[in-house]
């Protein structure tokens, strides 16, 4: 029965049984009202509204619930569902919101995974083109200002030396935004490699940062391994220069048949009243390419932020 016809009828049932009454012997009204019909009047008026209230509340709980679930929807994080209840086209409008989140939930991680893909191709790009012209480029500017010291004053010599130096500095930042473009040491030397490289990048003074990867993690596709490295670096540029840590832990391991498990904690501000940013954003993003979870807890009291990947088995061969 649809819903129009069960508002209908049950508030038709109501305003017959009160009709009844009326007409019937059970209740009289007099000119003036005397005081017992008022009351009787007044209950049954009273009655009246809270059978529909009743009614109301009971048909429309399932709306108000797919309303929640409207407003909490997030194709980030996939899998939530509403839960089917009610009757005739409640239940059938539930069930199409579960299929319309089902189909954007797989256009978003599909759109994602172009983006991303092509977002990792310029990076390539940027990183040739930094390593292969900008860093000759100053290489022989280097050059250049070695021999120039040759033929300066010595009073001008210093100051050659100072801008070789700093020239020099220029061409480390350089090649170290390269690598971290484009992690050759991925491709050429696998995960374990790429992350232990990652978190000597990350070491520096003041900032404690330690690792353990598992030495029997299951084989890993180019792109599984893409997403747990990108997700690691985010993670630690996050507690680097965002949450004021002074101790990052990074942990790679093997958790059940064909499952990995990445992890990244510290001891930080935490995120406690902190906006998701774009960097949190391209997290999920990617754990979505490969049906990943990812999870951020963080201390209540502001004592850091804990990151937790979980590449699940049927993403391992992921190419």
């Amino acid at each position: 029965m649809s819903l129009f016809w069960r508002m209908f009828l049950s508030n038709a049932l109501v305003l017959a049984i009160a009709t009844a009454l009326l007409i019937g012997p059970w209740v009289t009204v007099s000119s003036p009202v005397h005081l017992g019909e008022a009351l009787v009047l007044g209950g049954g008026l009273l009655a009246l509204l809270a059978a529909n209230a009743l009614l109301f509340r009971i048909e429309l709980a399932p709306l108000k619930r797919l309303t929640r679930a409207m407003a909490d929807a997030d194709l980030l994080e996939p899998g939530r569902r509403t839960r089917v209840t009610g009757h005739g086209e409640l239940a059938e409008l539930t069930e199409t919101f579960n299929v319309m989140l089902s189909r954007l939930e797989a256009e978003r991680a599909g759109s994602s995974g172009r983006v991303l893909s092509a977002q990792e191709s310029e990076r390539r790009r940027v990183a040739r083109e930094l390593h292969d012209e900008v860093g000759q480029t100053l290489t022989a500017v280097i050059l250049q200002l070695k021999a120039l010291a040759d033929h300066v004053p010595p009073a001008l010599r210093e100051e050659v030396f100072t801008a070789q130096e700093t020239v020099r500095d220029s061409l480390d930042e350089v090649r170290r935004i390269a690598r971290r473009l484009r992690p050759g040491v991925l491709e050429d030397l696998g995960l374990p490699s790429a992350l232990r490289a990652l978190v000597t990048e990350f070491s520096a003074p003041g900032v404690s940062v330690s690792h353990q990867v598992d030495s029997s993690l299951p084989a890993l596709g180019a792109e599984a391994e893409l997403v747990l490295y990108r997700v690691a670096q985010e993670a630690m540029t996050n507690a680097a220069r965002h949450s004021e840590a002074s101790s990052i832990r990074l942990e790679l391991r093997s958790a059940g048949p064909g499952t990995v498990d990445l992890a990244v904690s510290d001891n930080g501000s935490g995120l406690v009243g902190a906006e998701e940013g774009a960097g949190i954003r391209g997290m999920r993003e990617r754990a979505l390419l490969l049906g990943a979870t990812l999870t951020l807890a963080s201390d209540d009291s502001g004592g850091g932020t804990a990151v937790r990947l979980r590449v699940p088995p049927q993403a391992r061969g992921a190419a």
